[in-house]
């Protein structure tokens, strides 16, 4: 006898979820904290990939079920966490690491961006209380600092590429050898280039500063100089931590530019705003800041640290073998980032030309800029770590993966970015007191930029990442040269200055760059060049 089985009304099928009223929002249960926000850019990214349908079975088929005729939604959170979970496996997840470390390296180093970018922001704005002079003093020199600093900090590069590899292979006493190789050689460098420019420091300010005021010379003059003092500090602290994260300590990373930034702020705070002294104050606060971060740094790094067991005196021997290898990452890097920031600050120099405004509407967009970069720019760090150590132990499709999955998580962070800031621009602008008259240039400075950086950003500067941490900076170094300098810098000159279209003119180049320079990378990584150097 045939017993016709009754068929289960939709409510009994998910028997154990939680009816959520659908005039409430309901509460979707992702994670804590860093966890949970990372789950959401990797479900949301994979929409953009164009993964429907998994998107559809995850959120649709089994997590989400809705009643209409008694209007109830009905949410399974054990299931989206597996869900989750299966994804972060496919596109986060290798033999390399699994997503869990991937988070555990990222997260530290977001924070650490987050603070870095942050107090700069807050640093912009004190000296700003200072005048427009004092800050376009300020601005024009961090375009050399920066140009500067980023040739030592290319070296650490190549230090935390060599370590994260042999840290990949295993072989544990070759990861002591490279970081001590790394932390010697970035000191010496640092302390070399602080010591020349301090020398050279007349011309040099005659070369960007020709056309500028007297008032902002004389600023100028004193940062400068002031700078260089602390490189030495900021070289050792880099090193350190370019060590750190090679090794996947990332959080060492966070501590020392903790250390360092707040230091720097509320030192910037006492000098500034309570003792009236400028640019001089601010001088004195970045080299206290350095110093003492560079002392905590070797205080772990000899001390503390139970992984490296590295000694004193080993920090003052560079074995030759060791340091070829790091050059080999390092001085193509650093070529690359002399000739890139060598035609930012020519660019600099049209900007000079364009008078005391145009500087200070590039120094305040440039520093909110970087605001809707953090995200994006601490996942590029954490990529150079992560393809190393697939690198290393010859893992090539992991490699492909992360960077693939990388690419479409930066892209996403800036559409999240520029939700969020947009909306802010006025109570962030009138944190830097601009005149009425260049509000509105800033505005649409950062409008374009917002919109350009979307689908550039990523493949112009996550890409070279994973090529560099695979051995290929020799093709990543050449290519960011050539493109600067043929199209930012020439395009640069030809819509601000020739054309007329100033400062808005040259933030246009610099997006129409960003676009040429990610094709030629993407090019190159769709080839199997990119990964045929063997480091270790």
């Amino acid at each position: 006898m045939r017993v016709r089985q009754r068929k289960k009304s939709a409510e009994e099928s998910y028997p154990k979820t939680k009816p959520i009223h659908a005039n409430k929002e309901p509460s979707l249960s992702l994670g804590q904290g860093a966890r949970g926000g990372f789950f959401l850019v990797a479900q949301i990214s994979l929409m953009t990939c164009g993964k429907y349908d998994i998107i559809e079975k995850y959120f649709l088929a089994t997590c989400i079920s809705y009643f209409p005729e008694k209007n109830v939604m009905t949410v399974s959170q054990p299931q989206v966490r597996l869900r989750t979970q299966r994804l972060l496996d496919k596109y986060l997840s290798g033999a390399s690491m699994d997503y869990r470390k991937v988070i555990a390296l990222y997260v530290p180093i977001l924070i650490d961006q987050a603070f870095i970018i942050g107090l700069n922001v807050v640093n912009t704005a004190m000296i700003s209380s200072a005048g427009v002079a004092a800050v376009s003093a300020v601005s024009t020199i961090d375009s050399l600092n920066i140009f500067l600093i980023n040739v030592f900090v290319a070296i650490a590069t190549g230090g935390t590429v060599v370590v994260a590899q042999y840290k990949g292979s295993g072989n544990d006493s070759m990861v002591a050898k490279a970081a001590g190789a790394s932390i010697a050689s970035v000191s010496i460098l640092s302390l070399c280039i602080g010591l020349l420019v301090m020398l050279l420091h007349n011309p040099l300010l005659k070369l960007f500063l020709g056309s500028a005021t007297a008032e902002v010379s004389a600023y100028a003059k004193v940062y400068l100089i002031g700078s260089c003092t602390s490189f030495l500090g900021i070289g050792i602290v880099q090193a350190v931590s370019g060590v750190m994260r090679g090794i996947g300590k990332s959080r060492v990373s966070l501590v020392l530019s903790l250390i360092m930034n707040v230091m720097y702020v509320l030192l910037n705070f006492v000098f500034i705003n309570l003792l009236d002294m400028g640019v001089l104050g601010m001088t004195f606060a970045v080299n206290v800041a350095r110093f003492a971060g560079a002392i905590c740094a070797l205080i772990y790094v000899i001390k503390m640290d139970e992984s490296l067991h590295l000694r004193l005196l080993e920090l003052f021997h560079v074995p030759w073998a060791m340091l070829k290898k790091i050059m080999a990452i390092g001085l193509p890097f650093a070529a690359e980032q002399m000739f890139f920031n060598g035609g930012k600050m020519l660019t600099q120099v049209f900007i000079v030309s364009l008078g005391t405004y145009a500087i200070a509407t590039n120094a305040i967009s440039g520093t909110i800029a970087m605001v809707y970069q953090i995200p994006a720019v601490a996942m590029s760090i954490t990529l150079v770590t992560v393809v190393g150590h697939c690198i290393g132990g010859r893992n090539i499709d992991d490699a492909r993966k992360f960077i693939k999955s990388f690419l479409w998580l930066a892209s996403f962070s800036f559409v999240l970015m520029t939700i969020i800031l947009m909306p802010l621009f006025h109570p962030l602008v009138h944190l830097f007191h601009p005149p009425a008259e260049i509000v509105d240039d800033i505005f649409y400075v950062l409008l374009i930029n917002a919109v350009a950086q979307i689908p550039l950003w990523a493949i112009s500067f996550i890409l070279p990442s994973g090529l560099r941490a695979a051995g290929d900076s020799r093709f990543t170094s050449v290519t960011s040269m050539l493109t600067m300098w043929l199209f930012r810098v020439v395009l640069g000159y030809v819509l601000g200055i020739m054309l007329g279209f100033g400062i808005i003119g040259v933030w246009i180049a610099m997006n129409c760059e960003w676009g040429v320079r990610g094709a030629l990378f993407l090019w190159r990584y769709r080839g199997k060049k990119w990964y045929e150097h063997k480091l270790v």
